[in-house]
């Protein structure tokens, strides 16, 4: 079984950066003095041995970090926003796009952190343009934009606790009773003839169950589908050993299915399990509690025995407090086999280059599209109103390639320039 969730991830924007100048009394000559943006915070994800399902992202579906702070006078830098680290079960597989989604990452060691969306750089305040021909730039960058990723979270669940017991035990009714699973329930054997899984949440505390079909006498030598069942058995964490009240000898009922686990595996016998004896709605069953509970003790002097009715729904809260008590101390177990990916078959996240070339395009006759994220993060803060700004643009279009690439494309003046958000006439 597949758990499957889409969340929509987002980095904070870098901070943009300030144009400012230094206006102290007896300093007439204080120059720029804007400072820079802070850095947007990332998004990671996080593989944690100690998170078993992917629940919460089903309730919670944005997470943004938080945006970086604008540049200020006085050299002042913005801060940085607050990166956001989300835990992930091990095994979790991460794809990102939405039309055609890739493989980012199978993360299957416990510990591992991976960077989702990186969050965008601060822009640069007026005083990192000051040189000793313009020494007071007026030109600052904004910040980076945020980067929006949509995630889809893949993880191949592997129950923590597995329910066993004999045909028409309750499983099914303790499963259903627990989570939003919907296993078969029927009065006769044999109604589940493959696992049903389900996500329990129990006291802030959530964790994977599994319903195992019925085991019968024979189950280690294949009866009843006996292999194929107990195989299920073998990779949970916890079992609880549903024995029908109703029979009229639950103890051997009990006694017997423990057999057949050390028949199969004598590991599976050593599992933590808790004796759990169903159907105490029935009045019989209700009646004769007293002499159950002291025939389990004869038979298993060092198992605690619990009553529960799962049609009823009735004491299973203190069922699932010792379940999640012997989890916590149950070794943590996980899988990745059928979920990983040979490494050079993942995309490789290359850094940009530190130098990138503009690209122009021609819209129309007559307009033109520059694309170059330098460019655009001046054009963002740049007031054209002013003569000194827009000659200390001109000359850092000149510096980056925008007007040579402009030329090469035939700008003509009087032709309209696109800049990010900025839109002037070439002159």
């Amino acid at each position: 079984m597949i758990d499957r969730v889409f969340i929509l991830i987002k980095s904070g924007k870098g901070g943009d950066g300030a144009i400012s100048g230094r206006h102290e009394k007896y300093v007439p000559r204080g120059g720029p003095d804007g400072g820079n943006g802070g850095d947007g915070g990332s998004v990671y994800l996080l593989s944690d041995s100690n998170v078993n399902t992917l629940l919460e992202y089903r309730y919670k579906r944005h997470h943004t970090a938080g945006p970086g702070g604008k540049g200020q006078g006085a050299l002042k830098h913005g801060r940085n926003g607050k990166d956001i680290t989300l835990t992930v079960p091990v095994g979790t597989q991460v794809w990102v796009g939405k039309d055609s989604p890739q493989l980012l990452a199978d993360l299957d060691t416990p510990g591992e952190p991976l960077l989702v969306a990186k969050g965008g750089r601060g822009g640069a305040g007026n005083a990192r343009y000051a040189s000793s021909t313009n020494q007071y730039p007026m030109i600052a960058q904004a910040g980076e934009p945020a980067v929006d990723v949509e995630v889809r979270l893949e993880l191949k669940l592997l129950a923590d606790v597995g329910v066993i017991g004999a045909p028409n035990a309750g499983k099914s009714s303790l499963l259903a009773a627990l989570t939003s699973a919907r296993p078969r329930i029927a009065d006769y054997p044999f109604t589940t003839l493959e696992p049903a899984l389900g996500v329990v949440e129990h006291r802030n505390e959530d964790f994977v169950m599994v319903d195992i079909p019925g085991l019968v006498e024979g189950a280690h030598e294949g009866i009843g589908l006996g292999h194929d069942f107990l195989r299920h058995v073998e990779r949970t964490r916890v079992l609880i050993h549903m024995v029908d009240g109703s029979l009229d000898d639950p103890v051997a009922q009990y006694l017997q299915i423990n057999k057949e686990l050390k028949l199969f595996n004598e590991d599976l016998a050593r599992k933590p399990q808790i004796l759990t004896v169903n159907k105490i709605d029935i009045p019989a069953v209700e009646e004769y509690m007293t002499l159950l509970e002291e025939a389990f003790a004869e038979a298993v002097p060092d198992e605690k025995v619990y009553f529960v009715s799962a049609a009823g729904r009735q004491n299973l809260d203190p069922l699932m407090d010792a379940t999640v008590q012997i989890l916590q101390s149950a070794p943590v177990r996980w899988e990745a086999d059928g979920l990983s990916t040979p490494t050079d078959e993942l995309p490789v996240l290359r850094p940009r280059p530190r130098r990138a070339v503009p690209k122009v395009s021609v819209n129309r006759e007559g307009e033109y599209k520059v694309q170059l994220a330098d460019a655009i993060r001046i054009a963002g803060m740049v007031d054209l109103d002013r003569w000194e700004a827009r000659m200390q643009f001109y000359r850092r279009l000149q510096h980056t390639g925008v007007v040579k690439a402009l030329e090469d494309a035939g700008v003509q003046p009087g032709d309209t320039v696109h800049i990010g958000e900025l839109e002037f006439l070439w002159q």
